[in-house]
């Protein structure tokens, strides 16, 4: 890895990240940095140079951006090769975009997020209330350092719920309290002390994917079927634990029946050293027949990992989560990663237990369930004109629902027609974990949500489409 002396130019109003881009820039230009080249990390440039970590990071972004570098997971960064880059030579003064200037995002009228929710019917008075209980009740003890698995009171009251919603037995001792699902993941990357082969289905949620990549996991991709995760495909893998969402699968809206469940429990129970992590994001929200159990609830054998999130059932910025642990990696947890201050405040965590023990939390899931299974059914009312073009599935659950084409236009090409009467929709392909597993038959699938959107928003959007996409 090479050193880089730069020296700044106090009279030159440029910003110093634009500085460091254009000097980096001029030494691959002029040969001075040679292809393959490493160079040294954000924060050794930053040190050397006298300058912020941000700054550097600013530096190499747009470095990358423009493809004069690029970065190599868990080795750094590295020159690309000169000759192959685009550039114009009687250009006398470079553009470069400054990252306080407001880039340009296509702005659309109707966005049919998966990922949208709404937020104009959250309890405000109800958590203020809450919050102001909770600093009168604990007073100066609650700014103390609590325990690192979570608040006790907080992880019984988890556990009662649990029972009562999705048929589990497990005690607060099994259940870890976390900011997330990203921390929970990056917990269980300790909690194993040692790298795994992980299966997940070729479309699945891509932020796990990409947290469980990073702590250097081997991720191999299984194929998917009308029950969920294909069993004998997983059969085929030597993957020790399995990541699956059995209750309403991101994206697809399988329900993983009772069959494929004990399948996977099954293949779960032959070698030791096999787990299964099932992430139960948004089970709440379920609009036709009984609540699914959860599969952790049909586990004998200690082989079921359970995380669940409030941050779908109340909101996103709550930012709490929760992990079930086996009783077989309890002792592991607290060898491996006890020492691990909780990431959720005290304060945080007694009001959720407030909130959900008072009723609350139960009335205000009641209402959302309520307001939700309204627009489901209105975008389903709503889409019956484009019936003879599309085929609907993963209704009756969820935040959202696919369309898949009968006349074999490809999810871009509907993207595309969407988007040109201000309508955002989104190709099931681009959450397909990898482009090179992309699976046969799923080329013209859109994603629709209708959680964040109004009732007159989903009429209109639908309304647009219809134009969009009659033939």
């Amino acid at each position: 890895m090479i050193e880089l002396t730069i020296h700044f130019d106090g009279s030159d109003d440029k910003h110093l990240y634009q500085q460091i881009y254009e000097h980096i820039k001029n030494e691959i230009r002029e040969g001075k940095l040679l292809q393959n080249e490493r160079l040294p990390s954000t924060r050794a440039l930053a040190e050397n140079l006298q300058v912020s970590r941000s700054t550097a990071s600013n530096a190499y972004e747009q470095l990358e951006s423009e493809g004069y570098i690029v970065s190599r997971p868990y080795r750094g960064y590295f020159v690309c090769k000169y000759e192959e880059l685009y550039h114009i030579d009687d250009v006398k003064k470079e553009q470069v975009l400054s990252i306080n200037e407001p880039q340009k995002t296509t702005v659309y009228d109707i966005d049919f997020s998966p990922n949208g929710m709404e937020q104009d019917k959250f309890p405000f008075s109800t958590w203020s209330l809450v919050y102001r209980e909770t600093l009168q009740k604990y007073s100066r003890e609650i700014f103390a350092l609590g325990d690192p698995q979570g608040e006790p009171e907080l992880r019984e009251t988890i556990s009662r719920y649990l029972h009562a919603s999705r048929g589990m037995e497990c005690d607060a001792s099994q259940i870890i309290i976390g900011a997330g699902n990203d921390y929970l993941l990056l917990l269980l990357d300790r909690i194993f002390s040692e790298k795994k082969t992980i299966a997940m289905e070729w479309v699945s949620y891509k932020r796990a994917y990409q947290v469980l990549l990073s702590c250097g996991h081997t991720i191999i991709h299984t194929a998917t079927d009308l029950s969920g995760i294909s069993i004998e495909d997983l059969k085929k893998r030597n993957a020790s634990l399995a990541y699956v969402m059995p209750a309403h699968q991101f994206p697809l809206g399988i329900v993983m029946p009772i069959g494929r469940r004990i399948e996977l429990l099954n293949w779960a129970a032959e070698a030791d050293g096999r787990y299964i992590i099932e992430d139960d994001y948004d089970s709440e929200f379920r609009y036709k027949g009984k609540p699914i159990p959860a599969l952790y609830a049909s586990d004998r054998q200690n082989k079921v990992i359970y995380i669940g999130t409030f941050s779908k059932s109340i909101a996103p910025a709550i930012r709490i989560s929760y992990m079930v642990l086996p009783k077989s990696l309890c002792k592991s947890y607290h060898d491996n990663a006890g020492f691990f201050a909780s990431t959720v405040s005290r304060i945080d965590q007694h009001m959720l237990n407030d909130f959900i023990r008072k009723g609350f939390f139960e009335r205000h899931l009641n209402k959302m369930r309520k307001r939700y299974k309204a627009k489901h059914d209105l975008l389903l009312e709503e889409l019956k004109d484009l019936d003879n073009q599309f085929e609907i599935s993963g209704e009756n659950a969820g935040l959202h629902l696919l369309l898949h084409s009968v006349r074999q236009r490809s999810a871009d090409q509907l993207s595309m027609q969407a988007m040109e009467q201000g309508v955002r929709v989104y190709p099931l392909m681009e959450l397909a974990i990898s482009s090179e597993v992309i699976q046969k038959g799923y080329e013209g699938m859109i994603l629709l949500g209708y959680g964040g959107l109004s009732a007159e928003q989903i009429h209109e959007g639908i309304k647009k489409l219809r134009k969009a996409w009659t033939v």
